[in-house]
Parts: structure tokens; C-alpha cells; sequence
């Protein structure tokens, strides 16, 4: 019997049969959108799929152990490997293309690069749209920051339309850099292919539930950067440098900011991804990073594990009291002479849960300071930036809690980092603080003994 004379009703049949074949075989995944009166519920293989995400590509092992099931990528230099990675640990990807951005130069009134990019990731969409792994599309991320040529929203269109004529299973979003009513509505008119609004949002993030459908958004959508307070909008030194929220108080602001923003808009968010599951130099070596630049896992991970899964984490990391040079905190805009020794302190505890601390064991804790020059290479939009130089033989007594050290001979600023090791884990804090030169009437800076540390110990 030849094909073309099966009935519609068989002929649907044996296509869903081969679909279904070709799932098993290969582990191919289909992700739809699913309205159900105003809301919606993002939908894998048939099953509702609340997405409790990380951005990043390490350490995806852990991600399951503390309750997540998927990643995001920003780009698709490694995506293979980490697709591939994510599948093996029961992961979902959110797959970034990153689009060029008028911020680092790229003209989108260039037609014939505009054209280059978008052949570019025809080719990537080919590549992995049957990847199992693959949850949805990201095309672009905060393109619209700093920025004046629309004609953005144009290139993430054309590349929506193809996707949803190739890849009719994974839906598309795109990224900002927050939210206001002219991108909601630049998006809603020029990428009607756009089925997910994604929106990197930090100290803000409040907002998003109450504005988004207000300035005219009308399906779901995601937070796919949140975290901390953003060195953009935290308090300032009187010589203008960021104030760093401790990792204790990180830790609170994740769970607070998910049980708040995320987890209860279910009828219309799709889930999120923290930011940033790796560590990271932007402004400092500790503000997004989820890891420590040692790889070890950060307290805030604690908080993502409670607000995951409900359950305290089983090995909590050290938590942060309160860290203090001369009795002062980082709020009171310390200024040092230079050459001149001072006295430091960190008062940490055992984590146990999002409200209660213990003091158990303290002589348990491994305590590492360390004095950097301030960042000169601060840049915008997650770019890539140099890391600060650490002064070295300030510090005496370096794996106590209470140290003395000396202040750098240069003057300028400065910050004091401590990191607190217990159970694997770490806790940070760090103060800025200002040197002042020496004069003539300061007469010499008294001498301080430095005692041999052992670094081997600082990763128990």
C-alpha cells in the first residue's frame, strides 16, 4: 500500500509512532508552552516543568544535589560538551546564542554582518535542536544595554521565525538588561516569534511580577539573572567604590528574593536562573560568583538548596556575623595611614538554617585574609575584567580571626578580604577602606613580626 493513500487519521498516527521511536533512540526532548486560562506551565515531554535553574557550566554535578535541574549558557562556544555534561546529570539547557552588541561596537545598521550572524546561528540551531538536553532558546542577552539602534529587535526576530520554522519543540526568549515599558513594548511589537520574556534583574527584581504585564506583556516569562544587589546599586565610600554585601547577607537576599519573586508567580514565571554558578571577577573576585575562586562551594548555594527543596542542606557552610577594622564597619568610610599596623576581625558561626546560627567548634574554622588593591578594570554588562592585585606581607597572623596588618605604603584604595572554610564550604566578607600617605610628622611606621602560613590547610 503506498503512503499516499493512508488516511489523515493513519497518517498522523505513524508520524507520532516515528516521533515516538526517534525519541527513545536518540533521547530527543520536546518543550512546550501551555496556556491554561491567563497563565501558563512550561511543559517537557508531557510533564509540567518548573525551572529551578543555574547559569553557569561547572560543577553541574552539584546542581542536582541541591535541588536545581537546569543550566543557562550565554553563548555556544562549549556547548556540545556541556550539553552533553547536562544530560548525563539529568540537566536542562536554556541555550544562549549571544548576538553581537552595539555596546562593543557592533553596527546593526550593517546589513551584510546582520545577515553574517544570522547564517551563523542557522547553522547552530541545526546542530542542536535535538539535542535531549535542550530546554529553550536565549537569543541574546541584554542587548538593549546601552544602546540606541532598535533594529536590534529585528535580528532576534529573524532568528525566533527560524527557529519556530526548524525547532517547533523548544520555545524562544530573549534577554534584558532589566525592564521598563519601551522595551516590553519594542519586544511585543518587532519579535512576535518571542515566546518567553527573560529579564536579568538584582536588586530590582521586586518589580518584575507587578510590571511586566502592566507595560503589556501578556505571556510568560522568566528571571534568568538574579542574585545579590549589583555594585551599580549598592551604597558607595566617599571616594565611590561599592560597597559588597557579606555572604551571609547574599545568602539571605537569594532565598528572600526566590520565596518572594520567583516561587510564588507560577502562573506566569516559568522558573529562573541564579547568577552565577561558577566564581567570577566582576567589580570584585566575590560579588556573583556562587563559588569561591578556590571552587568551593559559597553559603548563598546553601540558601538555593532551602528554597529548592524546602530542606536545610545537610553540611551548612559558615556564616558571618560581622567583620571589622579598628572596630569599624564597612560602612563608615575607613581611612588608614599608611605603613601604619591596625587590628581586624571576623566573627563567624555554623549556618544552620535561613534564621538560626551556632557557635560549634569555632577553632574548626580555617581563616584566610588577604589585603587587594581596588579593581581598576571595571567594565558593564558581565564583560570580561582583570583581577585586582593582592599587597602581599601585610598580614600577621593570617589564619586567626583577629589579625593585625599593615596598611599598604601607597596610598589609595584598598579592600580587606576574609574567607572562612568549615564543612568544604566557605563564607567571605571584605571592607574597602582608604590610604592616606605618611608625612614627615607621622615619623616611621612601627615594625610588625609576620609569622609563615600554611595555605594547604585553608581548603578542610
Amino acid at each position: 500500500m503506498k503512503i499516499s493513500y493512508l488516511k489523515p487519521v493513519y497518517l498522523r498516527f505513524i508520524s507520532y509512532f516515528i516521533f515516538y521511536l526517534f525519541s527513545v533512540s536518540w533521547g530527543y526532548s520536546q518543550t512546550k508552552l501551555v496556556q491554561n486560562g491567563t497563565g501558563y506551565t512550561l511543559m517537557r515531554n508531557g510533564a509540567a516543568y518548573f525551572v529551578k535553574g543555574v547559569g553557569g557550566e561547572v560543577n553541574l554535578d552539584k546542581v542536582a544535589e541541591v535541588g536545581g535541574n537546569s543550566i543557562r549558557l550565554w553563548g555556544v562556544e562549549n556547548a556540545g560538551k556541556v550539553l552533553d555534561e547536562a544530560q548525563k546529570n539529568g540537566l536542562t539547557v536554556m541555550l544562549g546564542l549571544w548576538l553581537q552588541t552595539e555596546r562593543q561596537g557592533f553596527d546593526y545598521n550593517d546589513s551584510a554582518k546582520v545577515q553574517k550572524q544570522f547564517n551563523y546561528y542557522k547553522t547552530i540551531i541545526e546542530k542542536y535542536k535535538h539535542h535531549p538536553a535542550l530546554l529553550f532558546w536565549g537569543i541574546g542577552n541584554e542587548l538593549d544595554l546601552q544602546y540606541n539602534n532598535t533594529r536590534v529587535w529585528n535580528a532576534v526576530q529573524d532568528i525566533a521565525k527560524y527557529i519556530h520554522q526548524t525547532d517547533p519543540d523548544h520555545p524562544t526568549s530573549t534577554v534584558t538588561a532589566g525592564i521598563d515599558s519601551v522595551k516590553v513594548q519594542l519586544i511585543t511589537k518587532m519579535c512576535p516569534d518571542i515566546d518567553i520574556f527573560c529579564i536579568n534583574t538584582y536588586g530590582d527584581i521586586g518589580s518584575v511580577p507587578k510590571s511586566i504585564g502592566k507595560f503589556g506583556w501578556k505571556g510568560p516569562w522568566m528571571i534568568t539573572e538574579w542574585g545579590p544587589n549589583g555594585y551599580w546599586e549598592s551604597p558607595k565610600t566617599s571616594w565611590d567604590v561599592s560597597i559588597e554585601q557579606t555572604s551571609s547577607e547574599k545568602k539571605r537576599v537569594y532565598y528572600e528574593r526566590y520565596t518572594k519573586y520567583i516561587g510564588p508567580y507560577k502562573n506566569k514565571c516559568l522558573g529562573s536562573y541564579a547568577f552565577f554558578w561558577g566564581g567570577k571577577q566582576e567589580y570584585t573576585e566575590t560579588w556573583f560568583g556562587l563559588f569561591s575562586k578556590d571552587n568551593l562551594p559559597t553559603e548563598s548555594i546553601d540558601a538555593l538548596e532551602i528554597a529548592f527543596t524546602g530542606h536545610n542542606p545537610a553540611k551548612p557552610a559558615p556564616t558571618i556575623l560581622s567583620m571589622t577594622i579598628q572596630g569599624k564597619l564597612t560602612s563608615d568610610n575607613i581611612k588608614l595611614k599608611a605603613g601604619e599596623k591596625y587590628a581586624a576581625s571576623v566573627s563567624a558561626r555554623i549556618g544552620l538554617n535561613m534564621n538560626d546560627t551556632v557557635a560549634d567548634s569555632l577553632n574548626k574554622f580555617v581563616y584566610r585574609w588577604k589585603v587587594l588593591t581596588e579593581s581598576t578594570d571595571k567594565r558593564s554588562g558581565g564583560d570580561a575584567e582583570q583581577e585586582a592585585r593582592e599587597v602581599q606581607g601585610l598580614i600577621s597572623h593570617a589564619r586567626k580571626a583577629q589579625i593585625k596588618f599593615r596598611a599598604p605604603d601607597a596610598s589609595g584604595p584598598y579592600r580587606l578580604f576574609v574567607t572562612v572554610y568549615y564543612n568544604g564550604k566557605v563564607a567571605y566578607a571584605n571592607i574597602p577602606f582608604w590610604v592616606d600617605s605618611r608625612s614627615e610628622k607621622d615619623g616611621q611606621a612601627r615594625f610588625i613580626e609576620f609569622k609563615k602560613t600554611n595555605m594547604d590547610s585553608f581548603n578542610q
